[in-house]
């Protein structure tokens, strides 16, 4: 069991490289080529470049959150329930809320907003009519795309903790300690469906907001376990 959940931890850091690193590469690289392109070389990439990324970021998306889902069950069938009481199981359970909102912004919010966005692309291309839709649902995947890189801070920062920074663990303030910090994300993922982009819209923003979600939420989960 030992060697067959380290090839699953294995597959998820895989997984997880290919996912957090094509995300990045979207906000960080590809956003800001975007806006400095002319209208024919951005269309050009819509249509060739973005679905291979597209591919790539998906199914790493979905091979990370299956991977961590057999990795969180081998855990528990090994060492019973009690383990999620633990400071690994509270720090690791932070981490997984925030990779599962991610997973669903991926599968559910920003492929089908970019299929949009691409097939107009197609379509504009070979002379016909531009979709009104595509601009907003450019404006969804992006939303969604940028919360998905202010989680991935954090997300980092957790699974790390959960093996090489423990919090101190008291037997009354678990539940208090992992109500609070998964309010705080949901409320970052609501926004992130039906809010605005806000500090996100650049790059340093979005990355000094990841560093800020990432102080505050250790900070209840230290403060309040």
């Amino acid at each position: 069991m030992t060697g067959l959940e380290f090839m699953f931890r294995w597959g998820h850091f895989l997984a997880g490289v290919c996912w957090i690193g094509v995300l990045w590469y979207f906000n960080f690289i590809q956003g800001s080529y975007f806006a400095e392109a002319d209208g024919a070389a951005k269309s050009d990439a819509t249509q060739k470049l973005v679905p291979r990324a597209l591919w790539w970021f998906r199914w790493g998306a979905m091979g990370t959150f299956l991977s961590g889902v057999v990795i969180l069950a081998m855990k528990g069938h090994m060492a019973g329930p009690a383990i999620f009481s633990t400071s690994w199981g509270v720090t690791i359970l932070v981490g997984a809320l925030m990779g599962t909102f991610m997973w669903f912004n991926v599968w559910f919010i920003i492929w089908p907003a970019q299929k949009i966005v691409i097939a107009n692309a197609v379509a504009v291309a070979g002379g016909g009519e531009a979709n009104p839709a595509a601009a907003v649902a450019a404006g969804k995947a992006g939303l969604a795309s940028r919360t998905n890189t202010l989680f991935s801070l954090p997300l980092l920062f957790f699974m790390g903790a959960a093996s090489h920074l423990p919090v101190s663990i008291g037997n009354d303030g678990i539940g208090c300690a992992l109500g609070a910090a998964a309010a705080l994300v949901v409320v970052v993922e609501a926004n992130g469906l039906f809010g605005k982009m806000g500090p996100m819209k650049s790059v340093s923003g979005v990355i000094h907001m990841g560093i800020l979600l990432t102080v505050v939420l250790f900070g209840l989960v230290e403060g309040l376990s």
